[in-house]
């Protein structure tokens, strides 16, 4: 009986640690990407939200560094993961997948920008979350 309540606690304790590194790998992508959307649209480069569309350029910065931010996130997912880090940051880069596919829907009208542009998101998702993990398994090895 003892020991079914230990494995328990085990158990609960892996899922709980699974969470906070699901938590904090998109904290990561949000900070860095609010951050940098910020500082881009302080300077001029991009479009001040809600002012006006981002154009095919801005729209190529945009995807590049949150490409960048997408695999940094993913790498904090799988450092942080209790066990199996590729599982854990593939599992992030789907949650950010379906993330980024309800965001094109709800603004696929809305002439925001480009439509390959949300597209890219959805696509570049399991790629760059593969690749945060990778690069953690590779750190372990």
């Amino acid at each position: 009986m003892n020991s079914e309540i230990a494995e328990n606690r085990v158990q609960n304790r892996r899922v709980g640690r699974s969470i906070v590194a699901l938590i904090a790998g998109f904290a990561v992508n949000i900070v860095l990407t609010l951050g940098t959307d910020a500082w881009l649209s302080v300077m001029g480069i991009l479009p001040a939200l809600g002012q006006q569309p981002m154009n095919h350029a801005q729209s190529v910065l945009a995807t590049v560094y949150r490409t960048l931010y997408s695999v940094i996130s993913s790498y904090v997912v799988a450092r942080l993961a209790p066990y199996r880090p590729m599982e854990h940051a593939l599992t992030g880069a789907g949650i950010g997948m379906a993330l980024a596919t309800i965001g094109a829907i709800a603004t696929w009208h809305r002439g925001l920008g480009p439509h390959w542009y949300p597209l890219a998101l959805i696509v570049l998702a399991l790629p760059t979350g593969w690749l945060g993990g990778k690069l953690r398994v590779m750190q372990m090895k």
